[in-house]
C-alpha cells in the first residue's frame, strides 16, 4: 500500500526526498568519522578557581588585613555561612536565604554579592574597620596601587576612569594590535584589580 502512494507522487518529488535522505546520511557519516578520527579531548579535571573561591580568598585576605578573627563555613542559627566573626557575632554570607534567616536574630548578617569587592565589606560591617585595610588587598598577585599605576591612574580613580584607561591601553598591548600576550595578561589583571577597588 505505501508503494502505491509513492507511485502516485511526482518523480521529481520522490527523487528530491531520496537525495535529501542520502545527503543527510552522508553528513552524519562524516561527523561520526570525524569524531572517531579526531576525538574531543577529555575536559581538564583539575580544580579550577571559580568566582566564589576567588571572592572567598579576597574576603579572607581582607579580614586578615584588618585583624579580624573568623571561622569559615560556620553554622549560625541552622544556616551555613561563608565567614563568621565570633568576637563580633557577625555572619558573612553569599546566600540571600541564609542572610534573611539570620538577619532577625542576635547575629548581625552581612550579604555579599559575588561582584562586590572585598574592600567594600568594611562599609557593611557593624563596627569600625581600620581604613588601612581598604587599599591593601591584592588580586592576582598585583597590589592595588600597582594595578592603578599600570593603567596610568591615581588610586582615587572611579570605575568609569578605570574602564576608559583600560580601553586606551588595550589598543597598544593586545596581541592582535602588535602587543605581546604577557603584557596583555598583566593589563587584564591590573584592570580586574583596579575595577574592584575603584571608588
Amino acid at each position: 500500500m505505501p508503494l502505491e502512494w509513492v507511485s502516485l507522487l511526482p518523480t521529481w518529488l520522490v527523487a528530491g526526498v531520496a537525495m535529501g535522505v542520502a545527503v543527510a546520511l552522508l553528513i552524519a557519516g562524516i561527523f561520526v568519522a570525524g569524531d572517531r578520527l579526531f576525538p574531543t579531548p577529555s575536559p581538564d579535571r583539575r580544580r579550577r578557581i571559580d568566582g566564589t573561591d576567588r571572592r572567598r580568598a579576597e574576603i579572607r585576605t581582607y579580614l586578615e588585613t584588618v585583624g579580624e578573627r573568623y571561622v569559615e563555613d560556620a553554622s549560625v542559627h541552622a544556616e551555613t555561612v561563608a565567614f563568621y566573626l565570633p568576637e563580633r557575632a557577625v555572619a558573612i554570607t553569599f546566600d540571600p536565604q541564609a542572610y534573611f534567616a539570620i538577619d532577625g536574630t542576635d547575629t548581625h548578617a552581612v550579604l555579599c554579592e559575588h561582584e562586590m569587592p572585598a574592600s567594600a565589606l568594611g562599609r557593611r560591617l557593624p563596627f569600625d574597620v581600620p581604613e588601612a585595610g581598604r587599599r591593601r588587598s591584592t588580586a592576582g598577585g598585583e597590589s592595588v596601587g600597582a594595578a592603578f599605576s599600570r593603567l596610568g591612574l591615581q588610586p582615587t580613580a572611579d570605575a568609569e576612569e578605570v574602564r576608559a584607561a583600560y580601553r586606551r591601553r588595550v589598543k597598544d598591548v593586545h596581541p592582535d594590535q602588535g602587543g605581546d600576550s604577557e603584557s596583555f595578561r598583566r593589563l587584564r589583571e591590573a584592570y580586574a584589580t583596579a575595577k574592584e577597588h575603584a571608588d
